[in-house]
């Protein structure tokens, strides 16, 4: 398979949708997926509708790190039981998803950076994930390839990676083995509400009843919800990633400093991309959400690249409709698969940056290079919550890149939230009135 996913992978769930099931699922990624799965292997009927194709989007264009390290706080509980749910997709699926754990590093490039990783160590311990801290001759050791300067690391031997091109659609398949129904090139234009409650989806297809609809709809929810009245600070930046040529393997895991990131893939290569660098298009909700950003902007203003707009028909786009009729064509079926151009200039960097690390290997040649929207919180944390103001409705969004790895946990989270079962986790951060109950943002760790 190519990599990432687009509008020229060949549809394997056409469709058409039923006239009825109990859940409608809007998004095909890895959470969307996994949602339709735990439902389905719960016993209720579920349908999911994606736009696109499965996995077009962000879940094919991460890094592929499954890691627990440096995640925050409330979410690391979840993480540790998707390493958990992943060992077993593993088992169930083989090689076919690309499953290894190989550790993640943190590599510091000053003092002040290895301060910041032990600051994080009390929480690995609570949750009894077996990260631990690296001299500079551990990491040397680790890997002795690197001519880096690195004075240490943070590592988590138990942390995986996993092939997100090939994972999230074996995992589609396996959701329809349990009883889901998948339908790809199918956009959800609106949901069908009556006395205050829902009763359905209208589709490009055809109308869908149902009494429950999870929005995992990734950068695209907001623009969604808001169409409907509910109203989250969600905006999307642009993370730019490439795929090198077969290269001499110099770690197995994935890791990186505050210049590049690397992680070795099952054909040889390594997926890279920067530490930090992002692009950011400014739009209304840029403007709309400004306040709930400042303290996230003081953070990553100067790794920040500002373009005045996004392209025509981008969820955050000057021109794209904020409102549109359920018989019409939406800004969903204009835009497939949304699939940005990549930054050159960034991905120049990372290339300059690896070959400093490891001079003996050179500049990588690249044999991909693309860039995906990721659908950011302004605390960095997601929304998983049930929408008060519309029954029937769960938000399941903002993954703030970290949704690759978490995914199946998250997606086991929100079918028992569908399901008034017992979640198992505290969902409090992830609440969706701290966007107006006065709760002061607070960013987790940066790392």
């Amino acid at each position: 398979m190519t990599f990432p996913i687009s509008e020229a992978t060949p549809i394997r769930f056409p469709g058409p949708p039923p006239a009825r099931t109990e859940v409608v699922v809007l998004g095909g990624g890895v959470v969307g997926v996994m949602t339709a799965w735990h439902l389905a292997e719960r016993g209720l009927k579920v349908v999911l509708c994606e736009k696109g194709r499965i996995a077009g989007e962000q879940s094919s264009r991460n890094w592929g790190w499954v890691r627990q390290q440096g995640r925050d706080p409330a979410e690391l509980p979840i993480m540790v039981e998707a390493q958990r749910i992943w060992a077993s997709l593993a088992q169930e699926f083989g090689d076919a998803i690309g499953y290894q754990r190989t550790g993640v590093m943190y590599l510091a490039n000053t003092e002040a950076d290895l301060a910041g990783f032990e600051s994080w160590l009390p929480e690995a311990k609570a949750q009894g994930v077996d990260t631990r801290m690296l001299s500079r001759a551990e990491v040397a050791r680790m890997i002795p390839q690197a001519r880096a300067d690195w004075p240490g690391a943070m590592f988590t031997a138990s942390d995986a990676r996993a092939e997100p091109w090939a994972a999230v659609p074996v995992l589609a398949m396996g959701a329809v083995r349990r009883g889901a129904v998948i339908i790809e090139n199918c956009a959800v234009r609106a949901l069908d509400i009556s006395a205050g409650r829902i009763t359905g989806v209208v589709t490009e297809q055809g109308r869908i009843g149902c009494e429950q609809v999870v929005v995992a709809g990734g950068t695209w929810s907001s623009l969604f919800l808001a169409a409907h009245g509910v109203k989250i600070p969600q905006l999307a930046v642009l993370a730019s990633v490439a795929a090198s040529e077969p290269l001499p393997e110099v770690f197995a895991g994935a890791a990186c400093d505050n210049h590049f990131a690397f992680r070795r893939r099952a054909d040889g290569g390594y997926t890279l991309a920067p530490g930090a660098e992002h692009d950011f298009f400014i739009g209304p909700d840029a403007f709309r959400n400004f306040g709930f950003y400042l303290p996230v902007l003081k953070e990553d203003f100067r790794s920040t690249h500002f373009r005045p707009a996004a392209p025509s028909g981008y969820p955050d786009g000057w021109t794209t409709p904020r409102r549109w009729s359920a018989d019409e064509t939406s800004p969903f079926e204009r835009i497939r698969v949304l699939n940005p151009r990549p930054n050159r200039g960034t991905l120049d960097r990372v290339q300059d940056s690896f070959a400093a690390a490891f001079p003996q290997i050179g500049r990588p040649r690249l044999k991909a290079a693309w860039a995906g929207m990721i659908d950011t919180m302004p605390d960095v944390v997601p929304v998983i919550d049930r929408a008060a103001a519309l029954p029937g409705l769960v938000v399941a969004t903002g993954m703030s890149g970290h949704g690759f790895g978490i995914g199946p946990g998250i997606g086991r989270v929100v079918a028992d939230l569908v399901a008034d079962r017992p979640v198992g986790h505290d969902l409090h951060r992830f609440r969706l009135s701290r966007f107006s109950d006065g709760t002061k943002v607070a960013p987790g760790p940066a790392l």
